[in-house]
């Protein structure tokens, strides 16, 4: 039985001060499914946890926010095909949020995603608040020139450092063997992996975007949106569908943008960079993306597909 560390600033046991009441700090669930779930929010018990685990195999890490849907299930079926013990992150990370956006808003849902991972057969959840994984004092930032400029980083200035740096921290505290991303994020995809390429870490498993029929990419925020954004959010797929029939890059980024705005989305950007390093390109005869960022409703829905090569 792994011991509970108690936190200096709690009251009683189970119990923050002001009575506030804080997660099991690690629990051993019931067994269902294919296996035995156990949840870890403090630092020791995960270190403990690990260790046990890693004795007895390898271990695949898949990071997430929570509010899981079917696209976090597949990368998490995927881990099992790369690794003997898979463990899965929820940590709504602060730092990658901007000042006006989502944070508050963003859905969680433990008791939900907890009993999903169950189900999966998930070794290992790790669930931390934001004190253990940013403490009083922590100062340390890891920025990843180059990739993190331009696209997403223009428009939500410090979110990969945010990203680099919790994505960092997860890997040195899980210490896993792999971990998966999905491609919906393709310019989060490429930062973690140039992070691990310059400074080493875990392999890197890339997994295809996991979509609803209309081809939508399913994500925890397309729960914000209304029946009839919905129905319009579908315009995304659609433009990036139109690109890839496109014979140029500028005749594609030009499709993208009008299917976008002739179905009411606010566009932030639609454009075809090379699959690595993202950066323009002026023919179809090398690996290539297209990618978009558009708005709803308020919400922001991103979306990419890879682009023919011509040869």
């Amino acid at each position: 039985m792994l011991r509970r560390r108690r936190p200096k600033h709690a009251d009683t046991y189970g119990l923050a001060s002001g009575g506030a009441e804080r997660h099991s700090a690690f629990r051993p669930l019931g067994v269902s499914g294919v296996g035995t779930l156990q949840t870890a929010t403090w630092l020791d018990d995960l270190r403990r946890a690990t260790d046990a685990l890693r004795g007895k195999g390898t271990l695949a890490l898949v990071p997430t926010m929570g509010a899981l849907h079917e696209g976090h299930l597949t990368l998490v079926r995927e881990a099992r095909e790369h690794a003997e013990h898979v463990a899965v992150s929820i940590f709504v990370n602060p730092r990658q949020f901007g000042e006006n956006e989502d944070l508050d808003a963003y859905p969680r849902q433990m008791a939900r995603d907890t009993a999903l991972l169950e189900e999966e057969g998930v070794a290992l959840l790790w669930a931390p608040p934001p004190e253990e994984v940013y403490p009083a004092g922590y100062a340390t930032n890891i920025s990843v020139a180059g990739i993190s400029e331009g696209l997403c980083g223009s428009d939500r200035p410090g979110h990969f450092d945010g990203v680099a740096t919790v994505v960092c921290k997860l890997f040195n505290q899980v210490r896993p063997d792999s971990a998966l991303f999905g491609e919906k994020d393709w310019q989060q995809l490429q930062l973690v992996q140039a992070m691990v390429d310059r400074d080493g870490g875990p392999r890197i498993h890339a997994v295809p975007t996991s979509r609803e029929a209309d081809g939508l990419a399913r994500s925890s925020r397309n729960e914000r949106l209304s029946q009839a954004a919905r129905r319009k959010a579908r315009a995304v797929y659609l433009a990036l569908q139109a690109a890839a029939a496109a014979n140029h890059p500028s005749t594609a980024e030009k499709m993208m943008r009008e299917a976008l705005e002739s179905h009411g989305l606010e566009v932030e950007y639609a454009v075809v960079r090379s699959s690595t390093g993202l950066r323009p390109v002026d023919d179809f005869s090398r690996p290539s993306r297209a990618l978009v960022a558009a708005w709803l409703d308020g919400v922001r829905l991103i979306d990419n597909l890879p682009m023919p090569v011509w040869t």
